[in-house]
């Protein structure tokens, strides 16, 4: 006689995932920054990102060209040799060398989103910065959410010297102000760079996940299922993230969605103050930084870049994982 298996908690959720068409149309952005980001680091696009292609502040193609640019645009002119300077002859072989490797061409006098202050363009730039502040937002998110979990399971599952354990070491960190926090322990690393970055905001990012996983683990450890579980034999850690888990996941995915978009912020503040990526690094963080002095001139269009790809990603992440809990959540038919 045949048996049809039922379907898992993780085929149910895919179920009802595929049929909601604004979480599928949310994954397909996702993926597509993911795919960008791996693009991007692996060199296969935006590699030249710091090569001066255009002119400085080049704006958008559908803007217009600046006429006042257009000399800037043509190869410049060697200098007349003077009769007067002693190393004239040393520096007529060098760049003659130099111009040999390097022939100089005429810079654009606009891009499709236009151009920085060193004439970099913009898109490029936008891709490579997202490499960063993705990686920063997303692992950094994960790590927060993997220690909070973690120690909310054990806090909440245990409890008593436990829970009054994590209780103290949670009300150590909550009682100093985040920004504070966060540059005490950039001050602590010393270091400059995204592995810096995301154990910042990890190490400091846990506690808001750690109180309400703490909170599902208290109300589920005494659920019917649980104490089935028990029954069979089943050791604490698999009754914590076999059994309990899986039912409080979509409160941990929640939190991802929130720290993700908090943590690219927290990048943009970290290399303000000088803790975050280092020179010659690019994010959607030292975008926002440089486009803010931008703004006075008038040129829009990094911060134009920067902050729209932040939203675009932003957006369809937390689309995406508010569906995903709405899937995950056995409550929910």
């Amino acid at each position: 006689m045949h048996h049809e298996v039922s379907p898992g908690l993780w085929a149910l959720a895919w179920r009802r995932l595929r049929a909601d068409r604004i979480a599928m149309a949310a994954l397909a952005v996702v993926g597509l920054f993911l795919l960008m980001l791996v693009l991007s680091s692996g060199g296969l696009v935006a590699a030249d990102w710091e090569e001066e292609v255009a002119v400085n502040y080049a704006p958008p193609t559908l803007v217009g060209a600046n006429p006042a640019l257009a000399a800037l645009a043509q190869p410049q002119r060697p200098t007349p040799p003077n009769a007067f300077d002693p190393l004239a002859d040393e520096l007529d072989t060098l760049k003659r060398e130099v111009g040999r490797s390097h022939p100089p061409v005429a810079k654009a006098l606009t891009l499709p989103f236009g151009a920085d202050k060193w004439g970099h363009d913009i898109l490029k730039k936008t891709v490579k910065g997202g490499e960063t502040s993705i990686v920063v937002g997303l692992v950094a998110a994960f790590v927060a959410v993997a220690l909070g979990t973690l120690f909310g399971a054990i806090s909440g599952f245990y409890g008593g010297l436990v829970d009054d354990f994590f209780n103290w070491f949670y009300s150590i960190f909550t009682s100093i102000p985040s920004i504070l926090m966060i540059l005490t322990v950039a001050a602590v690393l010393q270091q400059k760079g995204v592995a810096t970055i995301v154990l910042i905001l990890g190490l400091t990012g846990w506690t808001g996940p750690y109180r309400l996983i703490r909170a599902e683990y208290i109300k589920h450890k005494a659920r019917e299922y649980v104490m089935a579980a028990d029954a069979i034999g089943a050791s604490s850690w698999r009754k914590m993230f076999s059994h309990i888990f899986p039912n409080v996941s979509h409160v941990a995915l929640v939190q991802v969605s929130i720290l993700v978009v908090g943590f690219i912020k927290a990048e943009v503040i970290l290399s303000f103050l000088g803790f975050g990526v280092p020179v010659g690094t690019v994010s959607w963080g030292s975008m926002l930084n440089e486009a803010q002095n931008e703004l006075i001139l008038g040129k829009w269009w990094q911060l134009a870049a920067a902050a729209g790809a932040m939203a675009l990603l932003v957006t369809a992440f937390s689309l995406f994982t508010d569906a995903l809990r709405d899937a995950l959540d056995p409550k929910l038919k």
